[in-house]
């Protein structure tokens, strides 16, 4: 009986020494799968890399993400950070939120309401936009970028100024992510200024003074509603009595956008001249 279990575990051992053999000589003979051999089977996953695979095209090969096939490898999807490491933005849960395919991982449709996972890279936006709090450091990043990349025009959501400003001129005077700061570039044209301020455009227009063709942001730089002093153009053009006596250039040119040109029925305001003397009543001689 002994002799009998003995022989027992003898064939049993061999056998199982005998399919090892078979499948490591199996696993030796066996060619490794290349990339031609995947698109035998896998037709849309080459298509899109081949298309839109970024990287994924140019610097891996299929079997440096899926290492070994089914059944011999259970499971050989990757995940995103067995490559993608060292970043921030790398450190996010859920890849496939926005990268819904990895075989084109540069096509990013974003989800709803995504704010965080732009700001792993985007620092230099949210900076501006908690800078100068407005409406739009409320909003989720894709509420406007609702497509990576996307830059969409202000007229999306905002009616422009005035009919003569087209879309493209809007960021002259707004950064989209700090709107209410706004700037002029040295070539902002009258037009721009015009569509809020209206009045003075029109007066500087029917004016006959050299600032009709002067550019608004010549004189109104640097900041949105700065107005300088006329003696930082014209210095002290008077003599300094004068300057003295009418301390406001306006007491005799009125206003910038209006120079020399006073309203008949306003009278010039001006320092207080000397009172006009009145001459006394002549007394009436009686008749003799």
């Amino acid at each position: 009986m002994k002799n009998h279990a003995t022989m027992l575990r003898v064939i049993f051992v061999s056998t199982v020494l005998t399919v090892m053999l078979a499948v490591c000589a199996y696993a030796a003979d066996r060619p490794m799968l290349s990339s031609a051999d995947c698109i035998k089977c896998h037709y849309s996953q080459p298509a899109d890399i081949a298309a839109n695979g970024g990287a994924h095209k140019t610097s891996v090969t299929c079997q440096d993400c899926h290492t070994g096939h089914r059944p011999a490898i259970k499971n050989n999807i990757p995940q995103c950070s067995q490559c993608h490491t060292d970043k921030s933005h790398y450190k996010l849960a859920n890849c496939l939120r926005c990268h819904t395919n990895p075989h084109t991982p540069k096509i990013i449709k974003l989800a709803n309401n995504i704010t965080d996972e732009c700001l792993t890279c985007h620092t230099q936006q949210i900076a501006k936009l908690r800078q100068v709090p407005s409406k739009h450091s409320k909003l989720a990043c894709s509420f406007c970028h609702n497509v990576h990349g996307k830059k969409p025009l202000c007229t999306q959501c905002h009616k422009p100024h005035s009919a003569d400003i087209t879309a493209t001129e809007c960021k002259k005077c707004h950064d989209a992510h700090m709107p209410t700061a706004v700037y002029m570039t040295p070539d902002t044209p009258n037009k721009m200024c015009a569509a809020c301020h209206k009045r003075p455009y029109e007066l500087l227009s029917k004016s006959e003074a050299k600032h009709k063709d002067v550019l608004c942001v010549t004189c109104h730089k640097d900041k949105h509603k700065f107005i300088p002093a006329c003696t930082s153009c014209h210095g002290v053009p008077h003599p300094a009595s004068m300057m003295a006596r009418f301390t406001k250039c306006g007491e005799c040119h009125n206003i910038a956008h209006n120079l020399n040109h006073w309203d008949p029925v306003t009278p010039k305001t001006s320092a207080k001249a000397a009172p006009v003397p009145v001459p006394k009543k002549l007394k009436h001689h009686k008749k003799k």
